[in-house]
This record gives C-alpha cells, structure tokens and sequence, in this order.
C-alpha cells in the first residue's frame, strides 16, 4: 500500500476516534511505521506535526459543538481541555480567532477532514481569495439594533445574510436612516455587538456612516469603531439569488482556510463587520457582492 494511504488511514481513524485520547505511537502503529518515521511522512504529506493537526482536528469538532448549543465547559472536557478559559486559549492559539466569532458566524457543517489523494490529484496552484490589508482610522456608525438570541435562528451561519434578505427590514429601517441622517455615503454597516456566549443572545447593528451623533434620534443605536487594521474580504461576484450563499461562502474561507494559515489573529477589542454599498444593487449590477472587514493583528 502507498505511503499516501497508510497516512490517510490515520487521518481516518483520527475522526472516527476523536474524543479519544490519541497518541503518535498509536497512529504510528495503525499505519505500520515506527513512531520517529511515521512522524517524518506524516509531517511531510500534512505539513503539521501530527500532535498539532490531532489538536486542530479535536478543536475543529468542539467548535461544531458548540454552534449546535453545547456549553463550552462540557465542550473543553470532552475534548480534554481542564478550563472554559484553556480552550479559549486553545481556539485561538490554533485559529487566530476566539470561539465566539465561530459561535457567530459558523460555517455549516463540520470542515471536512483532509483527503491527501484528492489534494494530490487536484492542486490548484493558488489561493481562492485574498484579503485586503488597510489601516482605518475610526468612525461613527448609527442604526438600529435587532436584538435576538442563537437559538432563535435557524442556523448561526444564517446570520450573515440577516441583511441580505432584509428579513428584518420590516419597519423600513434602511429608508429611515437616510432619510433622517442623510449620509454623505451610500452603504450600510451590520455588525454583531452586546454578544453573551452564555446566552447566546446577541444584538445585529445595522446603520450607516455620519460624521456625528449630531441627527440620531432615540430610538437609534449609536456606535463609534475605533481605528483598527483590517483584513477586507471582497465576496465573490454572483447573481443575486446566490448573494446569501457567497456570503456564507466567504465566511467559511474566512474562519477554515484563511485564519488558520496567516500570520494574523483577530483582535478582539475591536469590532468585525460586513459593509454592503452599491454593489449589493442587483438593479445595478448584473452580479453582486459585498466587504467583510476583519480587525486583525499580527501573530
């Protein structure tokens, strides 16, 4: 049997056993290597260690955990983690981003495990996408807060697109704002703030940009977004009835792909959020697409 397949079959049997406590001498006994050489080709076909990609893996599948409702002190024990806070640390330390931005914006699904032939058999030679790297000073966002909890929504990957159905756009919110505040600039902000991981309750921002509070009313939400370095995530072009899955799409590279193998994590004390101006107009534009922005800092 190739070397490819004996690796795989402990990538494998890594899923099939993943609340396990797991060994490189086990793994290495299953493939039919010795432990220092199934080391070297395991290293060499993943590119990570295989302790760190076992603890991806682990972390991987406690996210998904957690987006289906777990707590996240039975998540950490189960996956042998002795703290809510050790996790924490772990989520991030292998990601670049806390569990909380997971919680907010999952992908759907479990990220699939590695298939090393399909890897070898279709290597694209390049990255799907690639962010834009800006410093941005700060600025002042008002609009309305929707307040609502994770387990009121069908799926937390659903989130994303609350402002691409205009699902909650029944008062007409976006026609108020500019009529009231009349922004120099078209485009809405949406933003998740006020997010309890204990809850689940969370609050979705959406408003537009103002120079000042000057004109904001009392039933308006006010926000300042302090200066930050960002990561800018453009959507894929597409036709407006695919816009809520590029969106999704987007998010999914973003917290799978992108994160995991960048020199950047999140900095949480600054606000992520997704802009949507014109090119969301499908009376505009043949295809749509809108910015995610991503406050990061270097690793």
């Amino acid at each position: 049997m190739e070397y490819i397949n004996l690796i795989q079959k402990t990538i494998d049997y890594i899923d099939a056993h993943i609340e396990d406590k797991l060994s490189v001498d086990t793994l290495a006994s299953i493939a039919g290597f010795s432990t220092y050489h199934y080391y070297k080709i395991f290293s060499s076909f993943v590119h990570l260690s295989v302790m760190d990609y076992v603890t991806k893996r682990k972390l991987q599948f406690a996210l998904q955990n957690l987006t289906n409702g777990a707590k996240i002190i039975d998540i950490a024990m189960d996956y042998g983690f002795e703290t809510h806070a050790g996790f924490n640390k772990a989520v991030k330390r292998a990601f670049g981003y806390p569990p909380s931005l997971y919680r907010i914006h999952a992908p759907k699904g479990l990220p699939p495990k590695i298939n090393l032939v399909y890897l070898r058999n279709n290597q694209t030679g390049g990255i799907i996408m690639g962010p834009k790297i800006i410093e941005m000073p700060s600025f002042k966002v008002v609009g309305y807060e929707f307040k609502n909890n994770l387990k009121n929504v069908l799926r937390s990957s659903d989130i994303p697109a609350f402002w691409a159905q205009r699902g909650f756009d029944d008062n007409n919110c976006e026609e108020k704002l500019y009529q009231q505040l009349t922004p120099l600039k078209h485009g809405e902000y949406c933003i998740c703030i006020n997010t309890n991981m204990d809850t689940d309750d969370f609050s979705y921002l959406m408003g537009v940009g103002v120079d000042n509070f000057d004109k904001a009313i009392d039933d308006m939400y006010k926000l300042e977004i302090p200066a930050a370095t960002y990561a800018i995530f453009t959507t894929p072009e597409v036709q407006e009835e695919n816009f809520i899955d590029s969106i999704n799409g987007t998010w999914t590279y973003i917290l799978q792909q992108w994160f995991p193998n960048s020199q950047y994590e999140i900095d949480e004390s600054k606000f992520d959020f997704e802009h949507y101006d014109e090119h969301c107009h499908s009376w505009e534009y043949d295809k749509v697409s809108m910015k995610i922005y991503i406050p990061i800092k270097s690793i």
